[in-house]
């Protein structure tokens, strides 16, 4: 059985509530600071994969490597430790309540601190502010990172309560979040609750396809788009799906006077970095670097909006070179067709095809690479996914050192107003204090 939040805590919410996010009239901002905010995280994105994304990007006819995105916005980096309770290495939920409320707490806790007592995000405080508020994920919109800027729960697999909360919390009158965009149809169309329809009723346009986000005609939408997390940008019929959200969310928030604060998160960097999946890892950061470019020309046409950049910890101890070799070779990724995890579904349930393999990869197998395969296939699909894998990395020489998380610093980046306050080392948390800052409190 799901563990509830206390009642109790859900009193302490509305008092809170109530003290930060008054109910008759908005705030109004007491500083210079940006009129937009928006707040990207890279899950999983640690300082490897950055550098790893260069190096696939680079164009290995010319003599220099030429620089991504990320290192035109680089500005600093951040320690990720959670609440001493959880010890050094933190989880999502932690580190998306320390980015969301300038808080520590413990792994597996949305929006709360240690005790389980409520905390305010900068989300609900711009809100109450009376600015424009919105969520862009990856993932369904109720995972960890999302969740701990609008809700508040004792633990993030909570997640029918998370959305539940999505609708139910107020500030102002009105619900915490105007535009999301992600998965998560099990979540809000259940069969005690269909929170589609309740959203609906409220005013809310929703939508349940990628071709209709051109096509939003309202400044409060609900688009669900996949069951759960969205297809890897590799299998997804919209590779840059995340930059076609962005764009969709930012044409919608942009209506307000008072602006905006919106989240954006490449969540399933992290995903492919929990199944040492490089392929899939470099497609995702690749979506991430599209939404950014696109950012980085809205921002240079509406100089008063701050993007703030980074990851919420790294995934997967991921290594550019493995096994004693000095040596690295993205080029074998950027031929993939689909999913080593797609083609493994694929095979077993069609049949095994090396022909339809080497098609997929974009290169020919080894006859050892073949029989490695063919042994794995009639294990059946995980088997044949983590075998795709280790021949990925192998041809690339590509290193992991788990499946869970590391402790490592990750990057800060930020452009527009007021993005020198981000710069040099920091903790996460003061990334949401130096915003609560600029947002006048």
């Amino acid at each position: 059985m799901k563990k509830m939040i206390p009642i109790l805590m859900l009193s302490t919410l509305a008092a809170c509530s109530s003290n930060s996010a008054p109910t008759s009239s908005p705030k109004k901002p007491t500083t210079n600071g940006p009129k937009n905010i928006i707040m990207v995280v890279g899950d999983g994105m640690g300082p490897a994969y950055t550098t790893a994304y260069r190096l696939f990007k680079d164009d290995p006819t010319t003599i220099a490597i030429e620089p991504t995105v990320f290192d035109d916005i680089l500005v600093g980096r951040a320690s990720t430790a959670p609440a001493r309770v959880s010890g050094y290495v933190t989880d999502s939920a932690a580190a998306g309540t320390a980015l969301a409320t300038g808080h520590k707490s413990y792994n597996g806790a949305i929006g709360v601190d240690v005790n389980k007592a409520p905390l305010q995000s900068v989300l609900e405080y711009a809100k109450s502010l009376g600015k424009s508020t919105g969520l862009v994920v990856t993932s369904q919109i109720n995972h960890a990172t999302p969740a701990s800027y609008v809700a508040h729960v004792e633990h993030r697999n909570q997640y029918d309560l998370i959305a539940d909360q999505y609708f139910d919390q107020r500030i102002n009158g009105e619900h915490v979040v105007d535009v999301m965009l992600g998965g998560g149809w099990d979540y809000f169309i259940r069969k005690d609750r269909d929170l589609t329809q309740e959203f609906q009723q409220d005013g809310y346009q929703y939508i349940n396809d990628y071709a209709q986000l051109g096509s939003i005609k309202q400044d409060k939408v609900l688009g669900l788009f996949a069951d759960s997390g969205l297809p890897w940008a590799l299998d997804d019929k919209q590779p840059q799906r995340l930059r076609k959200m962005t764009i969709a969310a930012v044409d919608a928030l942009d209506n307000n006077e008072q602006g905006f604060f919106m989240l954006v998160e490449g969540s399933q960097i992290d995903w492919a970095g929990h199944a040492n999946d490089i392929a899939s890892a470099m497609a995702e950061m690749d979506d991430l670097a599209h939404t950014l470019t696109w950012l980085k020309d809205y921002v240079a046409s509406h100089p008063d909006t701050l993007v703030i950049v980074t990851a919420d910890h790294s995934t997967g101890g991921f290594t550019i070179a493995a096994n004693g070799e000095y040596m690295w070779q993205p080029d074998v990724l950027k031929n993939l067709k689909k999913s080593a995890q797609h083609i493994s579904k694929r095979q077993v349930k069609r049949g095994f095809s090396i022909e339809k393999i080497n098609k997929m990869l974009g290169f020919t197998l080894t006859e050892q690479e073949t029989n490695t395969l063919r042994a794995a296939h009639k294990e059946g699909k995980k088997a044949l996914y983590s075998a795709l894998k280790h021949v990925i990395d192998g041809r690339t020489n590509t290193g992991w050192t788990t499946g869970g998380h590391t402790g490592v610093d990750v990057p800060v980046f930020a452009f527009g107003q007021n993005s020198d306050v981000f710069r040099g080392q920091q903790d996460n948390t003061d990334i949401a204090k130096n915003i609560f800052k600029l947002l006048g409190k």
